[in-house]
């Protein structure tokens, strides 16, 4: 009997977005400027879970659908989850807040995109790994609403140091035609963590293979090409 994942076919995903994540937006936005050169283009808020973002376009060959979110908690917009909930990504983790306030935004975790959200929690599951519930979520733009689907745990964590890619699935539009160019571009992502093994089980069950996992402590490093020359960022085990 066919599962409902394979009627559809097998699972694939891809690298979505980069999450820089920031004590305010405004911290994130001169992060942005000082080391990047340019000043990010336009977000929105996220009234589930409080927070607000800019997004920067770094669309390549080799990722041709991907943009860098610079997000942060919502000053005065509390998360409107269940009580007990977390944010998405970790954010309101004391520690990251901590590093945040000390070292500035940091890259902490990436997102990879599927059009079977459902099918890879089920698969990850198998694992006996938890990507958390699949949400619908949405935010109003100049060319409209944007609607998606994303997996959040009830506790907010990212997993395996923000190795372990959030799923989401994008309704008819996807944000990154709308975006002006950056001059930006994301040419390599490589993760790395002590049980390499099981994150690229991981990978495997989701489709994903444009991401390198190599043995090391955790780490996850984006290599980008901007106005200033090649450029990395590093998430160092936040």
């Amino acid at each position: 009997m066919k599962t409902a994942a394979s009627a559809s076919g097998p699972l694939a995903s891809q690298v979505d977005h980069l999450v820089v994540v920031a004590a305010s937006l405004a911290e994130g936005v001169q992060w942005c400027e000082d080391l990047l050169g340019i000043t990010p283009g336009p977000g929105g808020e996220h009234g589930l879970m409080g927070t607000h973002n800019r997004l920067v376009p770094v669309t390549s060959a080799l990722f041709p659908r991907t943009y860098l979110e610079i997000i942060a908690i919502h000053s005065g917009a509390p998360c409107a989850r269940a009580e007990g909930a977390k944010r998405w990504f970790d954010m309101d983790d004391r520690e990251l807040q901590l590093r945040l306030d000390k070292n500035g935004p940091q890259l902490a975790h990436f997102v990879a995109s599927t059009t079977q959200a459902q099918a890879g929690v089920r698969a990850l599951a198998r694992l006996g790994l938890e990507r958390g519930e699949v949400l619908p979520a949405s935010r109003m733009t100049p060319q409209g609403l944007l609607e998606w689907q994303i997996t959040v745990r009830h506790d907010g964590q990212r997993l395996f140091y923000g190795t372990l890619p959030t799923l989401i699935q994008w309704g008819a539009v996807h944000p990154t035609p709308g975006m002006a160019p950056s001059g930006i571009t994301l040419q390599a992502l490589q993760a790395q963590h002590p049980r390499p093994e099981v994150l690229r089980a991981a990978y495997a069950a989701i489709g994903l293979t444009d991401v390198e996992v190599m043995q090391g402590p955790p780490n996850l490093i984006a290599t980008l090409q901007t106005p200033r020359g090649l450029l990395t960022l590093e998430s160092r085990g936040i």
